[in-house]
């Protein structure tokens, strides 16, 4: 074997390695969110391990005091942060930081909603960083009454969501609340990711009458702030929620909750047009509900899990 050739085979080792050394980490809950954060952890984004021995991580002690739909995001500082819904009936959702996943900062509760005091709710927040404006964008659904009169029939108990907004560099200062997105229909669970040149976001339809919707739907948009062009046709069955988008080899896989099922769906596709069911080939730890999927370097595993030993 030449010189050349034996360089080119170190390097393809090398590649394959750091390919085979991609890990994923899921956030989620279980039951009502009572007990808190639970984290599972794979090197495939399919198969999924309870971390901790399924045991939560983090009580909740703000707000309700429950702990769902927790989204994470590593910022450029290096710290993980944390948003959730922190209680069915409130005016914000809980906040707090991490260095390792493992030890938290203090709980905050942001009253995020608190300058429009009939808001029913504020549920499913989600947190991401804007690398263009360098701070981070927490948006979440919100229901405020009569607000939205055209399709406010349209929804399930009068809970006329639509999806609304802070951002924060410092975590210390807010900007005002303002409404982010609105599609014309009760919209829960958005989730965005930057993909390519152009921001993803998918979103559950609400709508419950006449004919229930409860699907998942993509919008997306060349700038973060808008405006969405969202799809017409849902890529998902009815009665599913809490999308978890993660990128995987080039590709997209969508988790979603079945909630009524009791278990997950997932849906792969490389442009978010085309979709193939792969819910067949997943598995996921025994009572998670949805949370966020997330990339972290195999040495955050490694580090839980000595944290975690016992």
């Amino acid at each position: 074997m030449t010189f050349r050739r034996i360089i080119l085979s170190i390097g393809a080792i090398s590649m394959f390695s750091a390919a085979q050394a991609e890990n994923y980490l899921l956030a989620y809950f279980k039951g009502n969110g009572e007990d808190g954060l639970h984290l599972a952890s794979s090197t495939d984004a399919l198969h999924w391990n309870a971390l901790n021995g399924d045991r939560s991580f983090l009580t909740p002690k703000v707000g309700g005091k429950l702990m769902r739909d927790p989204s994470i995001v590593k910022g450029p500082d290096g710290v993980f942060h944390m948003v959730w819904t922190s209680s069915w009936k409130e005016q914000g959702i809980g906040i707090a930081h991490s260095k390792d996943l493992v030890n938290w900062s203090e709980q905050s509760f942001l009253p995020v909603m608190k300058h429009e005091p009939t808001t029913r709710n504020c549920w499913a927040p989600e947190i991401l960083w804007d690398d263009e404006t360098k701070e981070y964008l927490i948006y979440w659904s919100s229901t405020i009454p009569d607000r939205f009169p055209k399709t406010q029939k349209s929804c399930e108990k009068g809970y006329d969501h639509r999806t609304y907004a802070v951002t924060t560099k410092d975590f210390k200062t807010y900007s005002d609340t303002k409404l982010f997105y609105e599609p014309g229909f009760s919209v829960i669970d958005p989730l965005i990711r930057k993909v390519g040149d152009q921001w993803v976001m998918i979103l559950k339809d609400e709508t419950r009458y006449p004919k229930a919707q409860k699907n998942l739907r993509v919008a997306t948009a060349n700038n973060l702030q808008g405006p969405w062009k969202t799809e017409v046709k849902a890529f998902t069955p009815s009665w599913v929620e809490g999308p978890m988008p993660i990128e995987v080899g080039g590709q997209w896989i969508v988790y979603y909750d079945m909630y009524r099922a009791h278990k997950f769906g997932a849906m792969r596709t490389k442009d978010f047009k085309k979709w193939e069911d792969i819910s067949k080939l997943i598995k996921l730890p025994k009572g998670a509900r949805h949370g966020c999927i997330i990339k972290v370097p195999e040495a955050v595993i490694k580090e839980i899990k000595a944290k975690t030993a016992q």
